[in-house]
């Protein structure tokens, strides 16, 4: 699927950046879970310019400050999945980002193959959403404040 400018919402990105994107996961393994996919369509990581791979893993830093702040995590998984056999469902680079909390593993998912997610995704889109634009500007206003 393509990420198109100006449709954010209907496609769950949180954030832009020159090479990347912060997306939520329609079908997420908790609250918060974030995806963090490049502009340009890569299925490898040796297809992706230095650039590029430098600002996916600061967009994975900023997003663990900006899950941390929003959902008080204990911690994190975070993940690649290279290819079918691996488990990618996307024929498209993309790293996950995955929030974990003490306890969060239950029988639902193991025995009946069932996870239940306790908040709406429009719900965590909008709460995250915020947070990531509190994030840029506090960074815009840290920039701006050492040039001078």
């Amino acid at each position: 699927r393509t990420l198109r400018e100006g449709n954010d919402e209907d496609q769950l990105i949180l954030f832009r950046a020159n090479h990347g994107f912060v997306i939520m996961n329609k079908f997420p393994y908790n609250n918060g879970h974030l995806m963090i996919v490049p502009k340009r369509h890569s299925r490898e990581f040796e297809e992706l310019r230095d650039e590029e791979l430098t600002e996916l893993f600061r967009l994975v830093k900023v997003s663990t400050k900006v899950l941390k702040a929003s959902f008080h995590p204990h911690g994190f998984n975070i993940g690649i999945n290279i290819g079918k056999e691996a488990g990618a469902g996307e024929e498209h680079l993309h790293l996950h980002v995955v929030p974990r909390w003490a306890g969060d593993t239950n029988f639902m998912p193991v025995l009946g193959e069932t996870k239940i997610i306790p908040e709406y995704l429009e719900k965590t889109y909008q709460r995250l959403r915020q947070a990531f634009e509190d994030y840029s500007r506090k960074e815009k206003r840290g920039k701006g404040g050492r040039r001078g």
